[in-house]
């Protein structure tokens, strides 16, 4: 924040004194401070690529066996509704339910080996999104920094004018809003931008229209924030002698600099096109799926080609302890037709090995179908924390390619078995992210990005 102090107590030379101030705080829609952005960056700290992610969260928690690592064989009590089908690379398949996936299985990386072996939503959230464990149902405050945060404090957006970390419509986990996709004690400057706040938490099937982001009436021109703080940057910019007979040193022009590119969120027309779907093609709208989570996968791509370094697309509803068929029926097809697409427009836009899409939940799914739940009597799967399985794409990453392997009937890792650490530490490679970086907790002690983990080398 700019503060110029103008008053009759107190008066400096040039007659400034620390009473009344001015005061234009344009950062906190970015989610970043610019100046400290800089500044990491001179230490080294920050990484000058233009990588991005997407990450498709998978709220509830998928089954294992009904996406990305089928058990066709295993007895049926296990293997669940669907087979598995080959995909475009030889040896390779997925469930019968992600069709679309089998065309981009070469451009696709199955990691088929991650645990953390708990069954609590919270727990499990917070521990992949962190890549530590931490907050629990029965100690909720997050903890650590998502992913998500840290992307925001150290790398920043891609390009001025648009926000570092974008939540659609609005990050969560597990009810929780940002919940562990938040920044924790990095503070609040470093949690994602949501969107749209008055219709969140959507289903695959949502009908009705979808609301026009809140963000727009904010940077509409001539009303609203835009106006505002047009308003405060003239004012700024009237003051402009005051502060050249203050400060000789240059640390205002770079000051101004900062804020400038801040205000350019705003003021300039980045953020508000890519958030303004009305000026995309109905027709690619439905290529995507047409409800809210392909709409909001084409919002995310259109983000990250305007600059945004991490988007997550809040994708809920996989807690289907009872009728896995139908539950995770309606889901699939929208999963799979969103990501085919977004695959296929940043490779027709020479976009896919800048952008990382990530696919996962909290855990799996029981390998052993139950019997339903009271009132629902339907077979379902219960929390799995023991097996778990992750889709990357692009961002550089190597296609076609299966990491690790669970036993027969989909119960535990076998080979190469890997914890959520492991995932987010390949994505801060692919970032160009040091781990090893250190910022003070609550207590002000220094703790790392991650304390355990490696980057996943069979995909580097």
């Amino acid at each position: 924040m700019l503060e110029i102090r103008h008053g009759a107590a107190a008066r400096n030379c040039a007659g400034i004194s620390r009473r009344t101030a001015l005061k234009a705080g344009f950062l906190g829609l970015a989610g970043l401070s610019l100046a400290d952005l800089n500044r990491l960056r001179a230490e080294g700290s920050a990484a000058r690529n233009s990588k991005s992610v997407i990450l498709m969260w998978l709220d509830g928690g998928p089954s294992q066996l009904e996406t990305y690592d089928p058990k066709p064989e295993a007895p049926a009590e296990y293997r669940g509704p669907w087979g598995a089908i080959p995909t475009n690379v030889p040896g390779m398949f997925v469930s019968e339910s992600l069709p679309l996936h089998a065309k981009f299985a070469d451009k696709m990386a199955f990691i088929r080996s991650v645990h953390h072996d708990n069954g609590d939503h919270f727990a499990g959230a917070h521990w992949m999104l962190t890549g530590k464990f931490g907050s629990t149902s029965v100690n909720l405050p997050q903890k650590y920094p998502s992913v998500g945060s840290y992307v925001s404090r150290v790398k920043g957006s891609n390009k001025p004018g648009v926000p570092a970390y974008v939540g659609l419509p609005a990050a969560q986990s597990v009810y929780l809003f940002p919940g562990y996709q938040g920044a924790a004690y990095l503070g609040a400057a470093y949690n994602p931008f949501d969107v749209q706040t008055e219709q969140k938490y959507l289903g695959a099937n949502q009908g009705g229209p979808i609301l026009k982001p809140k963000c727009l009436e904010n940077f509409s021109s001539g009303t609203g924030e835009a106006t505002r703080s047009g308003e405060r940057f003239d004012l700024l910019g009237r003051l402009d002698g005051i502060r050249r007979e203050v400060d000789q040193t240059g640390v205002m022009d770079s000051m101004d600099r900062n804020r400038q590119e801040a205000v350019s969120m705003i003021l300039g027309g980045r953020a508000r096109e890519a958030f303004d779907m009305s000026r995309e093609d109905p027709k690619q709208i439905d290529r995507y799926g047409g409800g809210p989570w392909g709409y909001y996968t084409l919002m995310a791509r259109r983000l990250v080609e305007a600059g945004c370094s991490f988007v997550t697309v809040d994708m809920p509803h996989w807690d289907d302890h009872s009728n896995i068929e139908k539950g995770h029926g309606y889901k699939l097809p929208h999963v799979d037709r969103a990501v085919a697409a977004l695959l296929d427009d940043l490779t027709d836009r020479g976009m896919l090995d800048d952008v990382l899409l990530v696919v996962m939940g909290e855990f799996g799914r029981t390998p052993r179908i139950n019997n339903g739940q009271p009132g629902i009597p339907i077979p379902g799967r219960d929390h799995w924390g023991n097996a778990i399985s992750v889709m990357m794409a692009g961002g550089g990453i190597k296609g076609g390619a299966i990491v690790g392997a669970t036993n027969e009937r989909a119960e535990h890792p076998i080979q190469r078995a890997l914890t959520p650490g492991d995932v987010l530490a390949t994505v801060y490679r692919v970032m160009g992210i040091d781990t090893t970086l250190a910022f003070k907790d609550h207590a002000g002690r220094p703790l790392p990005i991650l304390s355990e983990g490696a980057p996943i080398n069979e995909l580097l």
